[in-house]
C-alpha cells in the first residue's frame, strides 16, 4: 500500500514581539492540504517559529505565502533580537516526513525559492540538502555577517551573492535561506540562578561541532527572559541522541559552576526521540507529548486564525 506523502516545514520568521503581526503570518498559510501544527514567539530572540505540514505542493504553496506576507509586514532596518538573522523569512526549510525522500524535499525548496524571488523580489541562498554550492550546506555559513552585513557584502563579493535574485538584498525584508533538512530538535536549557551570559557561552562553546563539541549540535550563549540560556539546533538525534546531549550539557555545566535549571523545547519533535523517562524531557516545564510530538500532533492540528 502506498503512503500518502507528508511533507513539514518549519519556517522561521524574524518577529517575536507582535503577536499581531505573526497572526497575519500564520494565517497567510492557510492552504487546502496544510494542516497548522505549532507556533511560538520568543521575545528576546525577537523570533517566531511555525510548524505547518501536509500534502507537499500545498506546503510549499503555503511557505510561499508567508515569505511574502513577511516581507511585506517586516522591516530589517528596525529590528534588534538576540538571534542571528538575514531575512523577514529567515529561515525556510523543508522537512520529509513520510512517503518522500529528502531529495525531493530538496526539490520543492529550490522550487519554492524560486517563487519567493520572482512573486515578492526577495532573493534566496540555498542551504541544507537543497543547497547549490559546498559553501552553503551549514546555516551559519549562510548567515555569516547577518542582515546588515549580509546586505553589503553581496553587493562587493561574488561569493556572498545569492543563488536566486540580488545581488541586493530586499531593502527591508533582506533574503531568505530556504533549505531541505531531516528532523531537527531546537532546545535551549537556563541555566541556575546567578549563571551570567558568560557562562552561557562558555558552556555553547564546548558543547557545539564547530568548536570541537558534540556532532551535529549547533549551540550560542545568550540572554533570554533575563537569563543565561545555552540555544541550541541537534541536527541529527540519531547521531548525537537527547540524552547524550543533556549529559554532557550537565557535566560541563558543573564544570564552570552552574547548574541546568530548565528546558525549552521550540516547535515539535519526532516520536522517535520522545522518551518520557528522559532527563532532558522531564525538565521542560509543562510538556505534553500529544502537543509537541510531530506524528501525534498530526491527528488534532491547530484551528487556523483569521486573515
Amino acid at each position: 500500500m502506498s503512503v500518502s506523502p507528508i511533507l513539514e516545514c518549519v519556517p522561521n520568521f524574524s518577529e517575536g514581539v507582535h503577536p499581531d503581526i505573526v497572526r497575519q503570518i500564520v494565517a497567510s498559510m492557510h492552504v487546502e492540504g496544510v494542516h497548522l501544527l505549532d507556533y511560538s514567539l520568543d521575545k528576546d530572540h525577537n523570533r517566531s517559529v511555525i510548524t505547518i505540514a501536509g500534502e507537499p505542493s500545498a506546503v510549499v504553496e503555503a511557505a510561499i505565502r508567508a515569505a511574502g506576507k513577511a516581507a511585506h509586514l517586516i522591516d530589517l532596518t528596525k529590528q534588534t533580537g538576540v538571534h542571528p538573522r538575514i531575512g523577514a523569512a529567515d529561515v525556510v526549510p523543508f522537512v520529509p516526513v513520510s512517503g518522500m525522500t529528502l531529495a525531493q524535499a530538496a526539490m520543492l525548496a529550490r522550487q519554492a525559492g524560486l517563487q519567493i524571488w520572482r512573486r515578492f523580489g526577495v532573493p534566496v541562498y540555498f542551504y541544507g540538502a537543497a543547497a547549490a554550492r559546498p559553501d552553503r550546506v551549514q546555516l551559519e555559513d549562510v548567515r555569516r555577517g547577518q542582515f546588515e552585513g549580509l546586505k553589503k557584502a553581496s553587493v562587493i563579493d561574488s561569493a556572498r551573492r545569492p543563488d536566486v535574485g540580488g545581488p541586493e538584498l530586499h531593502a527591508t525584508a533582506g533574503a531568505s535561506a530556504v533549505g531541505a533538512r531531516t528532523f531537527l530538535i531546537a532546545y535551549n536549557v537556563y541555566l541556575a540562578p546567578g549563571a551570567d551570559i558568560s557562562h552561557a557561552r562558555a558552556i555553547a562553546r564546548e558543547v557545539r561541532a564547530s568548536s570541537g563539541g558534540m556532532q551535529g549540535v549547533k549551540a550560542l550563549g545568550v540572554l533570554a527572559n533575563d537569563r543565561a540560556q545555552v540555544s541550541m539546533n541537534i541536527t541529527d538525534f540519531h547521531l548525537t541522541p537527547m540524552p547524550n546531549v543533556f549529559s554532557t550539557l550537565e557535566r560541563i555545566a558543573a564544570d564552570h559552576g552552574t547548574a541546568i535549571a530548565e528546558g525549552e523545547l521550540i516547535g515539535l519533535i519526532p516520536e522517535d526521540a520522545y522518551d518520557a523517562q528522559a532527563a532532558w524531557v522531564k525538565l521542560i516545564p509543562d510538556f505534553d507529548p500529544d502537543e509537541k510530538i510531530l506524528e501525534r500532533k498530526l491527528n488534532h492540528p491547530l484551528a487556523w486564525p483569521e486573515a
